[in-house]
């Protein structure tokens, strides 16, 4: 990607970062024009570093570029505060219009999501159905994301600076949501989420 945007003769990559607390570093030496944010990251998720970008009261526009499922990720993006969500299986320059148009002031989705959004506003329903996933909040889905990935719960505690009990109550609240009998099936289902977004399947 900054090979891609140092091709433009407008644009110029200013700084990089991988996880939170190094983002919200660069982002009191520099003031870029606009962020590019992927959903996944060293430390969390990139939902949460787009709320607490907003939190600091920064209003500088926030482009998502990321491989998960656009279905369940691009709404939660804008709720949190992004500008526009931009699949990676679209062409890389890609990017380069969804950056010019976020930078105008104007939203950048996929038509499909502008087609469902409009659907939506119109009928009050979806245009299909969403994930089932998509019930999750954004802390759960992130516990859910982790849980797949192999995590303890005082490993997800540890790394999202929340207590085990914390942890399980959202363990808790998922099983209930995606109607799992125990722990066991919530590995198991949350393996299998993981896997098949790895591997750009469907998610569910």
């Amino acid at each position: 990607m900054r090979a891609l945007l140092e091709t433009q003769p407008d644009f110029c990559v200013c700084g990089e970062a991988e996880d939170i607390r190094t983002t919200l570093q660069e982002l009191e030496r520099i003031t870029p024009a606009v962020i590019v944010v992927d959903i996944a990251l060293k430390d969390c998720s990139g939902l949460v570093l787009i709320h607490r970008i907003r939190a600091k009261n920064l209003t500088i526009p926030i482009l998502v570029v990321s491989m998960y499922d656009e279905k369940l990720f691009a709404e939660r993006s804008l709720a949190a505060g992004a500008q526009g969500y931009l699949s990676k299986q679209q062409a890389p320059e890609t990017v380069v219009t969804a950056l010019r148009q976020v930078l105008s002031g104007r939203l950048f989705v996929s038509p499909e999501l502008t087609s469902q959004l409009l659907t939506r506003a119109v009928t009050g329903k979806a245009a299909v159905a969403g994930p089932r996933v998509a019930s999750l909040s954004d802390r759960e889905l992130e516990v859910y994301e982790q849980i797949g990935q192999g995590l303890t719960t005082s490993e997800i505690a540890d790394r999202l600076k929340l207590s085990g009990k914390t942890i399980e109550t959202h363990r808790l609240h998922i099983r209930e949501k995606l109607n799992l009998a125990d722990n066991s099936k919530l590995i198991c289902d949350a393996t299998q989420w993981v896997l098949e977004k790895r591997a750009g399947g469907t998610s569910n």
